[in-house]
């Protein structure tokens, strides 16, 4: 997919992706085209040389940190009003905490974008079902008063 996009010469700001996404084939393979990346690293992530992340000392403007396997980026720690912390991770030059929770912040729109045009498509869809199962139900008593009618023809 990557690949793709730099084929069909999309040029981002960042790479974003959660957690889950990013192994150290992904992240070294978005650094190989050139693209700045932003991502979430579990508490447990080794980093420093067999130092767990979440044992660190992060400062508030960011810590440089060695991730094992790639290289040197820098580690911001966010806690959320419900307690959880987020250790969001760049290998931007030099990145600010508001540069990273910028970049963090805009993937949830587009998801509540997604989120919200998927509800009118099954909105729209369930109206349209309900039409046509009325649609279907007049056609189907026509049909069978048809037969009826046919019936009470034969007889006579």
């Amino acid at each position: 997919m990557l690949a793709l996009a730099k084929k069909r010469g999309i040029i981002a700001e960042a790479v974003v992706m959660d957690a889950w996404y990013s192994s150290l084939d992904n992240l070294k393979s978005i650094r190989s085209h050139g693209w700045v990346w932003v991502t979430t690293l579990r508490k447990n992530r080794i980093v420093n040389h067999n130092k767990q992340l979440n044992k660190l000392d992060i400062s508030e403007e960011g810590t440089p940190i060695h991730l094992r396997g790639y290289g040197w980026v820098t580690v911001f720690k966010f806690t959320a009003k419900n307690g959880r912390i987020d250790y969001r991770v760049t290998n931007k030059d030099n990145p600010t905490r508001q540069y990273v929770k910028s970049i963090m912040d805009a993937p949830w729109f587009v998801e509540v974008y997604h989120r919200e045009v998927k509800k009118i498509v099954v909105l729209n869809a369930v109206r349209l079902a309900r039409v046509e199962r009325k649609e279907i139900i007049f056609f189907s008593l026509f049909l069978r008063g048809l037969n009826n009618i046919n019936a009470v023809y034969l007889k006579k």
